[in-house]
């Protein structure tokens, strides 16, 4: 009790709550524009935190890691396009939600979900980041390939149309995913002679590119006067009857958070895959899954919870073992011996004030994140009012800022332009482009953790199976593609043999 009282009075001094506002504006801006991820706006403050102190640095990256991902729900109900990966799960859904005039519950629903997804993350990282820790060292590379083609697998449930193009779309996704040097081998694929190639295409071009493109071209098309009508109204009040809303998918945010918090404490997933794979749950276990994909709130709900949870699960590795469990908490380590800290089991035992204070600036953030994220979604509303021939052009150049931001080449908005035109020739051809999106983050994992995987086993398949943890998701794999497989053969036999 007397360490946790230290800690509050650490957190709460001026210069520790300044610093964590700032961050949290910085992050919501960021979030918000298409192209800027979480981990680019915490990699800009990095050099500020030279001069702070590590609870400040630490918090303020707390604050911006969480608002970011958030806010990037933002964009994606308004305009549909994702402003962070982790909101691309159900951009489709939150969009069609806001053309039916449900802008305010869409957006209130991804703030309070995000919200309690983030506090269950912390509490987790508090109170089992030990055990949970240890068990995600349990996994190799015979672990994480069976989990990254769960993450596939998951693709392909999201996907809204018929099965044969969902596969077509993870096809599509793991295609561009080639492109580049071999994981393993270092052998260049599909570059044609390009070096801006050998890098691969980037995951921020080809997302932006498949989600904002499309729609300027529709407007370029069909250039209607504004973008959705009454927008402002809707979003005037975003909390109004949100908890009745909510009660119905309680089990599915209960799930995000089980499931968000799990992934993100395996080494390399991160909020975008806990999102999906939530999401995939969420829509395979439903009642009404028809409804995915058209405007429907349960996949919402349980995804904006998967991906701040995950955020807190991120942090459990890397806290108790310093492994980094995406690239946010990468930068976390980096800070963290940059001010002498070493992350492992002894930072909790030689500063436990400071460790505390860490963890309940996770709480603090999380809880700043209702007000401030309410502001910038009426801010962020205004600019719908906007003609949609100022509207459209304003798009497009901050999407092409943030495509150019991730390697300051010309070459990824060359890269945005022409995964535009796939993503639009895809939604012309009722092609889902969610799970493309997937499949080009998952499938470099999947193939350098098998590659890696058959080196271990020399070349032996059978020990994919060996081991527990790796068999039992093997066989949920196997079973998952198997057993419905065997269904629609059954069902034809049973016609067959009546007819």
């Amino acid at each position: 009790m007397e360490v946790i009282i230290s800690a509050l009075g650490l957190l709460f001094q001026a210069e520790v709550l300044l610093a964590m506002l700032g961050a949290s504006i910085f992050g919501l801006a960021v979030g918000a524009i298409p192209g800027l991820t979480a981990s680019m706006a915490v990699s800009m403050l990095v050099p500020l935190t030279f001069f702070m102190s590590p609870l400040v640095a630490i918090s303020m990256i707390v604050a911006v890691s969480a608002m970011a991902i958030t806010s990037g729900d933002i964009p994606a109900a308004l305009i549909r396009i994702p402003g962070t990966p982790a909101s691309a799960a159900y951009v489709e859904d939150s969009y069609q939600m806001t053309l039916q005039g449900k802008a305010g519950l869409v957006l209130g629903t991804s703030l309070v979900t995000s919200a309690i997804g983030g506090i269950f993350g912390t509490l987790c990282l508090i109170f089992f980041a030990p055990a949970l820790a240890e068990f995600a060292l349990n996994f190799s590379a015979f672990e994480f390939f069976w989990l990254c083609l769960l993450g596939l697998s998951c693709a392909i449930l999201v996907s809204s149309g018929p099965v044969l193009k969902g596969v077509l779309s993870v096809l599509i996704g793991l295609l561009l995913a080639l492109v580049g040097l071999d994981p393993v081998a270092g052998q260049s694929r599909f570059t044609f002679g390009s070096t801006d190639m050998l890098g691969g295409l980037g995951l921020v071009p080809v997302l932006v590119g498949m989600f904002a493109l499309p729609e300027l071209i529709r407007f370029a098309i069909n250039p209607l006067p504004r973008l959705i009508d009454n927008v402002t109204a809707n979003t005037k009040h975003v909390f109004k009857g949100l908890f009745k809303a909510l009660w119905p998918h309680r089990v599915g945010i209960m799930q995000g958070n089980v499931v968000g918090t799990a992934i993100g404490a395996l080494p390399g997933a991160g909020s975008d895959v806990a999102a999906y794979v939530s999401y995939a749950i969420s829509k395979k276990f439903s009642k009404t899954p028809e409804r995915f994909g058209k405007g429907h709130l349960e996949g919402v709900a349980a995804a904006g919870a998967a991906n701040n949870s995950s955020v807190g699960g991120s942090w459990i590795p890397s806290m108790v073992f310093g492994i980094p469990g995406d690239s946010l908490s990468a930068i976390v380590i980096g800070v963290l011996l940059m001010k002498g800290l070493t992350p492992g089991p002894t930072i909790f035992t030689k500063q436990p004030e400071l460790t505390t204070a860490i963890l309940l600036s996770f709480i603090l953030a999380n809880l700043m994140l209702l007000p401030l994220g309410w502001l910038a979604i009426k801010s962020s509303a205004r600019l719908l009012t906007l003609h949609r021939g100022l509207l459209m052009p304003l798009i497009m150049m901050v999407c092409m800022v943030g495509a150019f931001a991730i390697t300051n080449s010309v070459f990824a908005i060359v890269v945005m332009l022409l995964a535009g035109l796939l993503g639009f020739w895809m939604e012309e051809n009722d092609i889902p482009t969610s799970p493309a999106i997937l499949a080009f983050v998952l499938g470099p994992m999947v193939e350098s953790n098998f590659l890696n995987g058959m080196l271990i086993a020399r070349g032996d398949f059978a020990q994919f199976f060996a081991r527990p943890i790796a068999a039992t998701l093997g066989v949920l794999i196997c079973m998952i593609w198997l057993v419905p497989l065997g269904v629609m053969l059954y069902r034809k036999y049973r016609a067959a043999s009546r007819s």
